[in-house]
């Protein structure tokens, strides 16, 4: 018997440190999660709670802080209302016009930014790409002031010339070029330097070949640039549609929409929808069906480029 306490006397102790350096490790493995636990816990409240908030909103109708299920009541408001089909219409103009026009000349600019010849790169690459750093609403309100219809500096030069004032806002027409004019300012710079490091990764001994073969400059920017390039360019291709799709403040400031509904984009419809009519049950419907199409645009692009594969 006291073999047998002895015994059990002498176990205590191992087992009461093996119970500390349990816990020990218990909360040192615990030490990396309590770090990342806030992005988490932002994410959750900020991100996650809103999406899933705004998915049962989507089906439901909210009138005076109640919400009350109404099924697919949303949807079928939203495809069968004509000015939702004419804002996405009109987003999909601009999308055609201004993301091709602004990736040819992000990639002219790109190819002289990347020139042995040009002197002083760092200043000319700090300048183009200092559009995007302006905020939003600042720069759009500059635009607007520049061509403004009255007093615009624009217009004044045009009446140097005795040039009738352009309508930039009342006409839809120029009202739409205006806003392709401002995307086009803000992102080329923006583009052109992602698409610059691509070039810059672009192997020199592929043109030095080319040379040797009798291949001339704009030989070798098909042949081997562009193909080269088609990762990056398809990188650049989507980041635009879905910036083009999202379109809000530039057509909220510079034009309001007008005339005539002619520059609403589908991201300033439902922000009327939702905050001018309080109608956040469709908004949520309709910003379901927006992700849904840039979605399958950017799955299409993938396809058809097939991955941006040389």
């Amino acid at each position: 018997m006291p073999f047998v306490q002895k015994t059990n006397y002498g176990q205590e102790p191992s087992l009461q440190i093996r119970s500390k350096k349990d816990i020990k490790d218990f909360f040192v493995n615990l030490i990396p999660y309590i770090f990342i636990s806030p992005f988490f816990i932002l994410f959750v409240i900020f991100m996650l709670y809103p999406l899933i908030y705004s998915l049962v909103l989507s089906f439901s109708e909210w009138r005076a802080g109640t919400v009350t299920f109404v099924g697919l009541e949303n949807y079928k408001k939203f495809f069968v209302d004509p000015l939702f089909w004419k804002s996405l219409g009109i987003t999909g103009l601009i999308l055609v016009v201004q993301v091709p026009l602004m990736l040819i000349l992000a990639t002219i600019l790109a190819t002289v930014l990347n020139s042995n010849s040009l002197k002083f790169k760092g200043v000319f690459r700090l300048a183009f790409f200092l559009p995007v750093l302006i905020d939003l609403v600042t720069y759009s309100l500059v635009f607007s002031l520049i061509f403004n219809e009255n007093y615009g500096m624009i217009n004044q030069f045009l009446g140097l010339f005795k040039i009738e004032p352009i309508k930039w806002i009342s006409d839809e027409f120029w009202a739409k070029l205006l806003i392709i004019i401002a995307l086009t300012w803000r992102w080329t710079g923006y583009n052109a330097v992602i698409i610059l490091s691509g070039l810059q990764n672009i192997p020199k001994d592929l043109y030095e070949s080319a040379s040797i073969d009798g291949a001339g400059k704009i030989t070798q920017f098909f042949k081997i640039t562009m193909p080269m390039l088609r990762p990056v360019l398809l990188f650049c291709c989507i980041l635009s549609t879905i910036g083009t799709l999202q379109l809000f403040a530039e057509p909220f400031v510079l034009t309001d929409g007008g005339p005539r509904h002619e520059t609403t984009t589908i991201i300033l419809y439902l922000y009327d929808k939702a905050f001018s009519s309080f109608d956040f049950g469709l908004a949520s419907a309709g910003a379901y069906v927006l992700t849904t199409i840039i979605g399958i645009l950017s799955y299409l692009q993938i396809r058809l480029s097939k991955g941006g594969e040389v």
